[in-house]
């Protein structure tokens, strides 16, 4: 199948939009007050902005922060955010969604502000089930529409695979696994994700090199502060990590094919083509397994975040697919759960 890629024409307006997406919602919070930038306080201007409120529930050993946003009656996209990341990772993307959809951003278990206890097991199967007891509180697990990034993209794989009866569409952004054919040193290395943790004061500027193509500017006090809610969350990821590094030593590339090949969901894939994490190159590999799969799309001159460096086209891309994929009957949803269509 072949791919469509995607090009940017004019790549310098490309950065400076995106850094003004950035420094939006810290312009909000400097007019509110003239105190040291409030980075939890600018996320919330930038959900504002995107259509969002944040929430809270308890579902299992669970209590999720999560955001949502849209008319409730419109179809479902529930977002699932990557390795390090956040509900927040999706706001840009999330601000062409709500206009015709009900959309619903999690802060996964041990992540942002989604809280958990000490011994609870942050693995990506563990974690799929305490989704699935989220989406039942929310009762939005009808019907629904996955998409995930990075590891993210793993656990919405798992989920569309062991709820295929409910899911009506699934949306892969640069989905981590494990593929025979990547050449990544940090697939075939897994120690080497440890790199990617935010440790200390200087780490967060590494890790945006290597996980995007063109570093956007962002404001040093918002780059700061940023940094600061990172290093907090240092021990939790640091978990997570060493979780992952055990559990590739039992995983493999048929075993990761077995759940790929059973993903009945239409599907689309979406990557950045300057990946350094999860190289472009297993594209082919994932598509040869995907049963209902659109052409992918690979996005030039943008990295590992294509929902933070190139949001526009992913919503071009996204949008047209989840229209058609809703319109589609699931086969094996049961008669009496007709799919929604979006309304005004």
């Amino acid at each position: 199948m072949k791919p469509m890629v995607t090009n940017f024409v004019m790549p310098a307006l490309r950065k400076l939009v995106l850094s003004l997406a950035l420094i939006t919602p810290m312009i909000a919070t400097t007019l509110q007050s003239a105190h040291a930038v409030d980075f939890p306080t600018a996320m919330s201007e930038e959900r504002i902005w995107a259509g969002l409120t944040t929430k809270t529930v308890q579902a299992g050993d669970v209590n999720w922060a999560y955001s949502e946003g849209g008319n409730p009656n419109n179809p479902t996209i529930l977002l699932i955010h990557g390795l390090g990341g956040s509900r927040d990772n999706w706001n840009r993307v999330v601000h062409y969604l709500t206009p015709n959809y009900h959309v619903v951003a999690p802060d996964l278990p041990g992540s942002g502000d989604s809280k958990i206890a000490a011994d609870y097991d942050l693995q990506p199967a563990t974690m799929t089930e305490s989704l699935r007891r989220f989406a039942e509180a929310l009762k939005i697990e009808k019907n629904l529409n996955v998409a995930g990034h990075s590891m993210g993209g793993t656990i919405a794989g798992l989920y569309t695979s062991l709820y295929f009866t409910e899911t009506q569409s699934l949306l892969l952004v640069d989905p981590a696994g494990v593929f025979a054919t990547s050449k990544s040193p940090y697939l075939k290395d897994p120690t080497l994700l440890r790199q990617l943790i935010v440790q200390k004061p200087g780490d967060l500027k590494k890790v945006l090199n290597i996980a995007m193509q063109d570093q956007p500017f962002i404001p040093s006090d918002l780059l700061v502060a940023q940094e600061k809610v990172m290093i907090d969350h240092a021990p939790m990821m640091t978990k997570l990590v060493e979780k992952l590094i055990i559990l590739n030593q039992s995983y493999t590339p048929d075993s990761f094919a077995t759940v790929v090949k059973s993903i009945e969901a239409p599907t689309l894939v979406i990557w950045g083509k300057e990946d350094k994490i999860i190289d472009v190159g297993v594209v082919p590999e994932l598509m040869g397994l995907l049963k209902d799969k659109r052409p992918p799309v690979i996005i030039d001159r943008v990295g590992h975040t294509p929902i933070l460096e190139a949001e526009q086209l992913v919503a071009q891309a996204y949008l047209p697919f989840l229209a058609k994929a809703i319109a589609t009957k699931n086969k094996f949803t049961p008669a009496e759960s007709p799919a929604q269509v979006p309304t005004k």
